[in-house]
């Protein structure tokens, strides 16, 4: 990532990201919002117009902390932090 390349922590909503070397993301489990679009794509293909779709939000977001990524920025993450993260990448 640039962002590891030039020193900066770097902050996502896609849990890929830290998975590539972001230090934190946090935004809504991708998994579990996935099928909600496909039965939504579905109705689009078969004729229902869009803007009478129904909006949903996401009900389960995640916390995915590198601590790779931390240590190589000279960083400490609390364990108050640590002890809420969905996932620790280690």
């Amino acid at each position: 990532m640039a962002a590891q390349k030039s020193g900066l922590p770097a902050i996502s909503f896609q849990k890929s990201n830290t998975q590539r070397g972001a230090l934190l993301s946090y935004g809504p489990d991708q998994w579990s919002y996935f099928p909600c679009a496909v039965v939504l794509a579905d109705r689009i293909l078969k004729g229902a117009k869009a803007a009478e779709l129904p909006i949903e939000r996401p009900t389960r977001f995640e916390l995915v902390i590198n601590l790779k990524t931390a240590k190589a920025l000279g960083l400490t993450i609390p364990p108050s932090i640590l002890a809420r993260a969905d996932e620790v990448i280690e």
